[in-house]
Formats: structure tokens, C-alpha cells, sequence
């Protein structure tokens, strides 16, 4: 049976691997979403970059977490952290899940949830499912939940915790260091580029040769070809362009 979970309850795992499954309905002005992973400490931050796990770097050099990658489904997308949870190194003490909207506001991802699968056997129903509802609508990144260890075991916790200032600001919260960008050496003057000089007038063009042919009489000039289907002369369209994530 699949536990319905509010925010903030928590549910037993008797599974030693999961599959954290986060799923959105997708449309025209519906941003990307991605998932990402951070294993924890005891103090609630990472050790490294190295516990972060994202679309970057998508598997932790222990190999118990690792991310999955988007899925086309019938009730909409998937991106998927998988964890095996019986290998997890002991200094880590929580996984907090984690979705990002790429610097969009997630009051434009509809049907946003996550669902919690015993990944060593195929088919079943979800052991757990939280509907995420973000409080202001403005995040754009929540804390989904988090794998938390509980004596032996391990427990899941729904959460639906948000951030404005997206995944890297989440991140810097739990210890990962990110890059700034580079300030430029020196104030460079803008460069405007000169008017651009109106072409020549065309000269007309003769209607017969400017010399005579050396016998008979002169020949008409041949009437230019007809133009396309449409009259005009297109240039072949462009390729799409594709911006790849650093």
C-alpha cells in the first residue's frame, strides 16, 4: 500500500534500495525541472562537492546514489535518484532530494510530486507519494524530502521546503562551494559600430550590347529566368540551436 504523505511525516523504509521519483505534468510554458542529492553529515552539510549529486556530476564516487535521468511516462516527466541505502557510507546521516526549475518560479510546474519505490523489485506501487505544493509559489528550488537514518534503519521525510534564489543557493546552504563569476580586469569602452554607408546607385542596364556583333544584326537579349514558385529566393532554414548545460 502507498502511504500519502503530508508535510512533514515520515514513513519506515524496509527496503535497502529506492528510487526517489519526482514527476511533474509538462507543457508549453512549463520550465525544466531537474532532481539532484546531497549527502549530509551529522552537522547538515556536505563534506565535499563530491556529495552532490546533480546533473553535472550524477553519481557519488561511492556509487550508492546516483541520478537516474528524465523519462517520458504517461501521467507526464520523470527524473529519478536512485539509493542504495545498505551501502551508504556511515558518515552520511541524511540525503535530502532536491528539485530545481532552472531560475523559473515552480508556481508553474503543475501536478509537482515525488514518489518513493522499493527499487529491488519491478512493477509494484510506490511505497510512499507527497504532493508538493510550494508555499509562495516564487521558489525555484524545494527540499522534496530527505533518506535520514533512524537507529538501523532508515526513514523518508516529506518536507516541501522552498528557496527563491534556486539550486545554487540551496547548495551554499549545505556547504558547496560555488564558483563566482569572473569580475572583468578594466572597464572596456562599448564599441558602436559605424553607420553603414548606403549602397551605390544601380546603373541601368543596356538593353542591347555595347558593341555591335561583328556580323548580322544585333540580337535580342535574353529575358531573365523566371522566378521560384513563390517569386522570391529563400535561404535553407537554420538548425536549431542547443545550449548545453557547464
Amino acid at each position: 500500500m502507498t502511504h500519502a504523505m503530508l508535510k512533514g511525516s515520515n514513513v519506515p523504509l524496509e527496503a535497502t534500495t529506492v528510487r526517489a521519483v519526482l514527476r511533474w505534468t509538462p507543457g508549453r510554458s512549463v520550465p525544466d525541472v531537474d532532481v539532484s542529492a546531497l549527502l549530509l553529515g551529522p552537522d547538515g552539510r556536505v563534506r565535499s562537492d563530491e556529495d552532490f549529486v546533480f546533473y553535472n556530476q550524477p553519481r557519488h564516487p561511492s556509487g550508492t546514489v546516483w541520478r537516474l535521468g528524465k523519462k517520458q511516462v504517461a501521467e507526464g516527466l520523470t527524473d529519478t535518484i536512485r539509493t542504495d541505502l545498505s551501502g551508504v557510507e556511515p558518515g552520511i546521516s541524511r540525503i535530502v532530494l532536491v528539485a530545481s526549475a532552472d531560475g523559473v518560479a515552480f508556481d508553474r510546474v503543475p501536478a509537482l510530486c515525488v514518489l518513493l519505490y522499493d527499487a529491488s523489485v519491478a512493477g509494484r506501487e510506490p511505497l510512499a507519494r507527497f504532493e508538493i505544493t510550494p508555499e509562495t509559489g516564487a521558489e525555484t528550488a524545494l527540499i522534496c524530502g530527505e533518506l535520514y537514518r533512524r537507529g538501523e534503519g532508515w526513514k523518508f521525510r516529506a518536507l516541501g521546503e522552498g528557496y527563491s534564489n534556486g539550486l545554487e543557493g540551496l547548495a551554499t546552504d549545505f556547504g558547496i562551494s560555488v564558483d563566482e563569476p569572473d569580475e572583468p580586469e578594466e572597464e572596456r569602452p562599448s564599441f558602436d559600430p559605424a553607420p553603414a554607408q548606403p549602397l551605390p546607385p544601380e546603373q541601368p542596364t543596356a538593353a542591347v550590347p555595347a558593341q555591335p556583333p561583328a556580323y548580322g544584326y544585333p540580337q535580342p537579349m535574353q529575358p531573365p529566368l523566371p522566378p521560384g514558385p513563390d517569386g522570391y529566393f529563400r535561404l535553407p532554414p537554420q538548425g536549431p540551436q542547443f545550449l548545453a548545460r557547464r
